[in-house]
């Protein structure tokens, strides 16, 4: 497969009254066609902010993207004007936001703000318009769609307002989904709808998907990649079966340590990750995730680790202990 997303040394900032904030610090990957990946990470990690920098929706002030590279479909996202941006966004990449409720424009019905979309970048009449956002809302499994255009997001539940938010971002065919932590507000029988929508909808399309979550188990059923975020870093990456099966940075180890499993022992305790995530007002010396780490050595407090491959194929990790780690994990 070709590579669709090219994310190069990016760099996040925003600058407050108390410092400035170190968001995303020099993160680095590749993304393929129809590929799904998967990123994870506690909150405040950077998930959601590098996924806004991608989007070039960061708010300046107080935000600013300090550095680095998004190369897309051959450009590079970050040098290019407002004007040739704007007909991306929406169009080429799609981003469904967490909370639909604040996503969606209240004094606007449903269907005008999936219309809007196809008319801008479509070039569709009225119309045209309302009747394919009536297929695309029928298409994401909402019960009598043409009428429920002109209803209002108030008048949907979450889990509908959810679903329109993924047809609104499905609208104008995207190469590329963001979904930044679309069921975290959802129970669990709309989340697993949700995510079963989206399978469908991806196969369907042959768009790639990008999943932001804090839920491990989502991306274990969803994505082929995964990217273990930390302090605005990428600290881990690799395919599915090595992040969970492999794992060799003790912060996933500690996230999937935290999960409950069916195959555990009735009584089995769940382990918790002691201490607090960095204050991002303070740049790291050494590795983040050292204050809190049961593996550390005086290197880990003092020098910076990079990301280096473990041997398995596509999957690297930022640890200075990982050999020692992977070992023990076996």
């Amino acid at each position: 497969m070709s590579v669709l997303l090219e994310v190069r040394d990016l760099e996040t900032r925003f600058y407050t009254e108390d410092g400035v904030v170190h968001a995303v610090n020099g993160i680095s990957y590749t993304m393929n066609e129809e590929e799904t990946l998967g990123v994870v990470g506690e909150s405040g990690c950077g998930k959601s902010v590098h996924a806004l920098s991608i989007m070039r929706l960061i708010p300046d002030p107080p935000g600013k993207i300090e550095n680095g590279e998004v190369w897309f479909n051959g450009s590079d996202l970050l040098k290019l004007d407002e004007h040739t941006m704007r007909s991306i966004r929406g169009a080429d990449i799609a981003m469904v936001f967490q909370d639909p409720m604040t996503s969606l424009n209240p004094v606007y019905t449903v269907g005008f703000q999936i219309m809007e979309a196809l008319k801008l970048h479509q070039g569709m009449d009225d119309n045209q318009a309302h009747d394919r956002a009536g297929e695309l809302l029928a298409m994401v499994g909402i019960p009598e769609a043409q009428q429920r255009l002109d209803d209002y997001p108030h008048q949907f539940s979450g889990g509908m307002r959810q679903r329109a938010m993924i047809a609104m971002g499905l609208s104008c065919n995207p190469r590329l989904l963001i979904a930044d932590e679309p069921t975290t507000a959802l129970d669990v029988t709309i989340q697993a709808q949700i995510v079963d929508l989206v399978r469908r909808l991806q196969e369907k399309f042959g768009m790639a998907v990008m999943w932001i979550t804090h839920d491990l188990g989502v991306v274990a059923e969803l994505a082929d990649t995964i990217n273990v975020m930390y302090a605005g870093m990428i600290i881990e990456r690799g395919k599915v079966r090595d992040i969970y099966k492999r794992t060799a940075h003790p912060y996933p180890i500690g996230l999937l340590g935290s999960l409950p499993r069916l195959d555990e022992e009735p009584g089995t305790k769940l382990i918790a990750i002691p201490g607090l995530p960095p204050d991002l007002l303070i740049k790291p010396v050494g590795c983040p995730f050292a204050p809190r780490c049961i593996y550390r050595v005086d290197q880990c407090l003092e020098e910076l680790p990079v990301l280096e491959n473990t041997g398995e194929k596509d999957h690297i990790v930022a640890c200075w202990q990982w050999e020692a780690i992977a070992e023990r994990n076996r």
